[in-house]
């Protein structure tokens, strides 16, 4: 382990929670008759702001449209590698003009963006390790649209199945600490897909399901800063047993429409 880890200045893209709310039911997470107070969502987006802003990185913002309360999911709008853009086709109809307001985003800031032609939920299926795309697959992200990734970025694409629908993206199991290593929950996982992870990473951190169920793994990794739900105290504590330093921000009220701190980044890679 290294003594100092080296945190990498990010770029990221975000949208405000203005129209937040849980208006249907598309994971085990929402329950449209819970209320969602949405002061306390903008409340707690903007300390992530401010948390990454505190930590260098930078920020830009999208405006949000009403009728769609789950935009705030930048994460799901797209997959950005080496300056190229591979947007999104979501599962559920309700999301899926979400992907038209992310693709004018890019545009008008310079990308060509890739429309998939298979169901495809950007990053929050999609995982940059530095060297190759791990991707989800089970509930929402299809196999074919792993292959239409493969083509278009021309990097190898490791295709690793969910099982758990209350982990039913890759972003809710999974997420990359550095260029060498994630932090993952296995049983979220089919028997395969672990065999594929222990073997990519033998020294991974391993999270609980108390770990994952506080979307301690929806979380987002500079290279030594982890911004991280406070509620998931385990996988902190092991983090930081490993060089890297946790910065808690509470994004529970997001947890109603199953998202968290990851759910709300998109990163653009240049």
């Amino acid at each position: 382990m290294p003594e100092t880890r080296v945190p990498r200045r990010r770029r990221f893209l975000v949208c405000e929670p203005r129209h937040f709310a849980v208006q249907y039911a598309i994971n085990p997470w929402m329950q449209p008759d819970i209320q969602v107070d949405v002061d306390l969502a903008q409340e707690q987006w903007q300390s992530l702001i401010r948390a990454y802003r505190a930590h260098g990185h930078e920020v830009d913002t999208l405006e949000p449209v009403a009728g769609l309360p789950d935009m705030v999911f930048a994460a799901n709008s797209a997959v950005v590698v080496g300056g190229r853009v591979f947007g999104s086709l979501f599962h559920a109809p309700e999301r899926r003009p979400e992907s038209t307001h992310y693709a004018t985003w890019f545009k008008t800031a310079g990308f060509d963006v890739y429309t998939p032609e298979s169901v495809c939920e950007g990053e929050g299926d999609l995982v940059w390790t530095g060297r190759y795309v791990l991707a989800g697959t089970g509930f929402r992200t299809t196999r074919d649209a792993h292959r239409e990734v493969q083509e278009f970025f021309g990097h190898p694409v490791v295709s690793l199945t969910l099982v758990d629908p209350y982990f039913y993206h890759l972003d809710t199991a999974l997420f990359v600490l550095d260029d060498d290593n994630i932090a993952y929950y296995p049983e979220a996982f089919s028997p395969g897909s672990r065999e594929v992870l222990a073997r990519l990473y033998p020294d991974a951190v391993l999270a609980t399901r108390d770990d994952a169920s506080a979307f301690g793994l929806n979380s987002v990794s500079d290279g030594r800063h982890v911004f991280i739900a406070p509620q998931a105290e385990a996988l902190a504590a092991r983090l930081d047993e490993r060089g890297y330093v946790p910065v808690p921000v509470d994004l529970s009220e997001f947890r109603k429409a199953g998202g968290g701190i990851k759910c709300c980044t998109q990163e653009i890679r240049s």
